[in-house]
């Protein structure tokens, strides 16, 4: 799978989870130079408390637009340490 954006491909793996509908992106397939921290936290009554990166490709940012679960319940602990996108972030087959 390659999660695009802005025309760069941000993220690109074979080994993604997919949880209601959206794939999680391990954390290493991530071109590290198109993230930025984000201060925005939110919280899933199953999953747990998600942060937030900034995705940003050639001076354009899209703010909040991956998040991930620090430490996920044990519900949802498979998503630990990877990442999923919105925002308009296309996620589509390699």
């Amino acid at each position: 799978m390659k999660a695009i954006w802005n025309g760069a491909v941000i993220a690109e793996s074979d080994d993604t989870i997919v949880v209601e509908g959206n794939h999680y992106f391990p954390r290493e397939s991530l071109v590290d130079q198109h993230f930025s921290s984000s201060g925005n936290r939110s919280v899933c009554h199953w999953k747990g408390t998600a942060s937030y990166y900034h995705v940003e490709v050639d001076g354009q940012r899209n703010p909040n637009a991956a998040w991930f679960y620090p430490t996920p319940s044990d519900a949802a602990s498979e998503i630990a340490g990877h990442v999923a996108f919105w925002h308009g972030v296309e996620v589509v087959a390699a």
